[in-house]
């Protein structure tokens, strides 16, 4: 296949690429700079700028571009940052794919667990309804800047992603320093659940949805969420360190503002990737131990 993708340098995108690559597929990475060579397409966002000739070939487009969410504070012009980026550049790609002749007829568009807002002990699946607050109405709009591709006869799914865990970036290498040094602990109460997923079984998913006849909603998390006591016991259990320590919720709060804090660290999502399981996909990392043991390079417990 041959296969567009933007954010490419990032977390996922970077894993995504290496991983296609590898099996014998053309990755085109859509940059912002001018492109560099037949394998980079270039476009502007913010200028609505994007040649729909670009795409002549090309069999799918994933779109995993947006403003980091824990970044910088919100402030009002960071949230914006942070919706535009989406929204804008969804809207722009989904126009273009309706657009493109001999274009791609598969568009697989980021979206985040983030839908859902905070939810307790709920069990949240790809039917369940939006959330409230900043992120759920982010990710509503995101989703929505879609719609312009499904019109135009694009085979379009939202990858809803979870807390991807990857040692060499993201939210677990952001942790391991402390929890090496044996301060790592729970934050707040520690009953707020976490729906993450392993890098390995983000790009598998994203793969999966690829090349099957799916669409809508998918949610892209393993399917065995954890409260974050749950996972701060199973990461020192790994690091064979202690997890005694609990970070209070208004710590956080001081550094990087409340609204963040709220919605990222203490909301509670139990998300279950019940679409992916009921098609057939299969995790290959479905607990939380064994799959920071695989990360961690750490032997089986």
């Amino acid at each position: 296949m041959d296969i567009a993708i933007t954010g490419s340098t990032g977390l996922i995108g970077e894993a995504l690429c290496t991983s296609l690559l590898a099996d014998g597929h053309r990755v085109v990475r859509v940059v912002r700079r001018p492109p560099n060579g037949a394998d980079e397409i270039g476009w502007d966002p913010d200028g609505d700028r994007f040649d729909p000739a670009d795409l002549r070939g090309i069999d799918a487009v994933v779109h995993l571009a947006g403003e980091g969410i824990a970044e910088k504070r919100w402030t009002d012009a960071q949230k914006a940052r942070i919706e535009n980026s989406r929204t804008k550049s969804t809207d722009l790609l989904a126009r273009r794919l309706a657009e493109a002749d001999d274009g791609p007829r598969v568009f697989v568009s980021g979206s985040a667990i983030g839908y859902y807002g905070d939810r307790g002990d709920e069990e949240l699946t790809e039917q369940s309804p939006a959330g409230t607050g900043f992120l759920a109405g982010v990710c509503e709009r995101w989703e929505a800047a879609a719609e312009p591709a499904r019109v135009g006869g694009i085979r379009v799914a939202h990858i809803r992603t979870g807390i991807v865990l990857d040692s060499h970036g993201g939210v677990l290498a952001k942790q391991l320093p402390l929890f090496k040094l044996g301060l790592g602990g729970r934050i707040a109460g520690g009953d707020q659940y976490m729906s993450w997923i392993h890098i390995d079984d983000e790009v598998a998913a994203i793969r999966w949805v690829l090349d099957h006849d799916i669409e809508g909603a998918v949610n892209l998390t393993a399917p065995t969420p954890v409260t974050n006591r749950a996972f701060t016991d199973a990461l020192a259990k790994v690091l064979h360190r202690p997890s005694f320590l609990t970070v209070p919720g208004f710590g956080p709060k001081v550094i990087f503002g409340g609204e963040l804090v709220e919605e990222l660290l203490l909301a509670s999502q139990r998300v279950i990737p019940q679409r992916l399981t009921a098609e057939g996909f299969t995790f290959a990392h479905a607990s939380i131990e064994p799959a920071l043991r695989d990360l961690l390079g750490a032997p089986p417990g």
